[in-house]
């Protein structure tokens, strides 16, 4: 097969071979292929999964650095030319802890679009791949082993969770950062920036299953269950106004905005989840 052939055929398994849920940020292959050149200093852009003009420029500019042809097109002689970051192709072995190559990352881009990241896309299987892959399959109903194969795979393939219920706005400010890729990480749910101290509301009705202080870096934060799996989580709050065990109609005050735990300026951060797993809310607000 010609080169030209071998690099076609490359394109047509970076689109027949990521899972279909993915399309909306991204595909998996494509964000393995950002996270080999990013880790050489040629891409300094999103990990998101789309193929666009930064991503392009990058596979040039590693391939005038490696001396192979240069058409923007990571073929088989790129990949190879990546080594280790360009090895393995997605869903074709077993992964695990301790595995490293193309796969890995694609995995961890696959189980952040599906509500599941692990931290930093960097194709190394480490503890919070291997955490978010358990939680995965916990929420798939397969047998949380920590391995991803091909239950897993199948898994991937299918659309991820969505808003099952609809949402109030819970500040009354403008939509800053959306839910999805955000440099080589991912970004699960919505940002409000507002001014200190406003008013932060009930998006559904629910009870509150916690109103305090967390250590994971949402510094204040009430968590709201609604019934079914969903619950929705407000976080960086300035003043919490509830109380655990509370029930609380929508609308109703829950706290105050403000800069508390990893937060750079005054800003709600608004999330949903749906048995554990991550889901954009923005298409469920009112």
């Amino acid at each position: 097969m010609s080169p030209r052939a071998l690099a076609a055929a490359f394109v047509l398994f970076l689109a027949l071979a990521a899972p279909t849920a993915a399309a909306a940020v991204g595909k998996p292959n494509v964000a393995a292929l950002q996270v080999a050149l990013r880790a050489r200093g040629l891409y300094a852009g999103t990990i998101d999964g789309v193929v666009g003009p930064s991503t392009s420029a990058a596979v040039r500019r590693f391939q005038r650095r490696a001396r192979i042809t240069v058409d923007g097109v990571a073929g088989l002689q790129t990949r190879r030319a990546l080594g280790r970051y360009g090895r393995h192709r997605f869903g074709a072995r077993l992964l695990h802890a301790g595995k490293t190559g193309w796969d890995v990352a694609a995995l961890q881009f696959a189980l952040a679009t599906h509500g599941f990241p692990s931290g930093t896309f960097d194709g190394g299987f480490g503890p919070h791949t291997d955490a978010a892959l358990r939680r995965f399959q916990r929420f798939a109903r397969l047998g949380a082993d920590g391995v991803a194969g091909p239950g897993t795979y199948n898994a991937l393939r299918r659309p991820p969770a969505h808003a099952p219920i609809s949402l109030r706005r819970p500040a009354r400010a403008r939509l800053g950062d959306r839910f999805g890729p955000r440099g080589n990480r991912f970004h699960t749910g919505i940002d409000f920036p507002a001014s200190y101290g406003a008013t932060v509301r009930a998006a559904a009705t629910g009870r509150v299953v916690h109103a305090g202080w967390d250590s994971g870096g949402y510094g204040y934060v009430v968590t709201l269950r609604h019934g079914n799996g969903v619950r929705t989580l407000y976080a960086h709050l300035s003043a919490v106004l509830v109380r655990r065990g509370q029930r609380i109609a929508a609308g109703v005050r829950l706290g105050r905005v403000g800069a508390t735990g990893h937060a750079f300026g005054p800003h709600l951060h608004f999330e949903m989840r749906v048995r554990g797993a991550a889901v954009d809310p923005l298409p469920a607000l009112r």
